[in-house]
């Protein structure tokens, strides 16, 4: 099959590079400027260096051409996403495949990225959303890997199974799109704590309660919002989760490292062209708490970080010496 990947981070051009494998690959990239080093010389130098990129996929910044395939999976910053979307629009047919690699909220709508593009491209029907533990440079370099595709079109679902699983890229898939959303975003607030952790010098218990009680929030947040309680524990819930917070390759876990030694939230940004979602994310998370009347404390103590220059010892002693309670309330 054809199969277009929107947006040339890590991400899409991991994705591009193991679509390869068996379909006819476009990858577009946002401008010409960017475009032309990944053509010319078969390499991502600023998000996957030192992996190759077959000489198969096209490289194009070719609006009308990328949206021409069968299915196009958008790989985009969530900031970003929309505006990228509304781009293809006018070119996307009647139930068109249309897919979602990216994780997090829009801010301040705080939608997900399924509905950005169920109300930007209706005629394409319900969309895919992929997601699950999966470092960009691990799937680049094939390394074992396994996600789901999620979608209310479960035919839809079984088509992006079939066109993207491979000998090392396995996919599974369900039809709980929330669930898979919920935990794909707050999965990286988490991994900020983690970095958070690990940079104040803290070890393995404190590391393995962080993501147990930060999977409770993401369920506890997911089930208000509609999601299924089995999806906590699969591949997008308990498994992106896991492999975020003891990743040296996550984006967010260095975010947290690096507050954890002092630096401002700005100071952090401006030092790397790579997007960590979650501290745009958390931002919506804290209005999800108030909406839903639910109880966020990891997710909150992040926020009071990076918003409130709260400092992180002093966030973590804060959630240590919460009000005792029952652990499944």
């Amino acid at each position: 099959m054809r199969v277009s990947i929107i947006g040339a981070g890590g991400w899409g051009t991991a994705l591009s590079i193991q679509a390869s494998t068996k379909n006819s690959v476009i990858l577009w990239v946002y401008s010409e400027d960017e475009a032309r080093p990944i053509r010319d010389r078969r390499v991502n130098e600023d998000y996957l260096p030192g992996i190759n990129i077959p000489e198969s996929i096209e490289v194009t910044t070719d609006v009308e051409k990328a949206t021409k395939s069968d299915i196009l999976i958008f790989s985009v910053p969530t900031k970003f996403f929309r505006g990228v979307v509304k781009k293809f629009k006018e070119y996307i047919v009647k139930n068109q495949i249309v897919v979602s690699a990216s994780k997090g909220f829009e801010y301040p709508s705080e939608m997900r990225m399924s509905e950005i593009l169920k109300e930007e491209i209706p005629q394409a029907g319900a969309p895919v959303v992929i997601s699950g533990p999966s470092h960009a440079e691990e799937v680049a370099r094939e390394v074992p890997t396994s996600v789901v595709a999620a979608s209310y079109d479960e035919n839809k679902a079984e088509v992006v199974q079939k066109v993207l699983s491979t000998e090392s890229f396995r996919l599974y898939r369900n039809n709980d799109v929330v669930g898979v959303e919920i935990s794909a975003a707050v999965k990286n607030v988490i991994a900020i704590a983690a970095g958070i952790v690990r940079g104040l010098g803290f070890g393995d218990n404190t590391m393995a309660a962080l993501i147990t009680r930060g999977l409770a929030e993401i369920k506890r947040l997911g089930l208000k919002m509609g999601a299924k309680n089995e999806t906590f524990l699969g591949l997008a819930g308990a498994g992106d989760l896991i492999v975020t917070c003891i990743s040296h390759h996550s984006r967010n876990g260095r975010v947290g490292e690096e507050l954890a030694k002092g630096k401002n939230i700005q100071q952090i940004l401006a030092s790397t062209k790579m997007v960590a979602e979650g501290v745009d994310t958390v931002k919506s998370i804290v209005n999800f708490e108030k909406e839903y009347n639910i109880e966020m404390p990891i997710s909150h103590a992040v926020y009071d970080i990076i918003y409130n220059q709260k400092k992180p010892y002093e966030a973590l002693k804060g959630l240590m010496t919460r009000p005792l309670k029952n652990e499944f309330e």
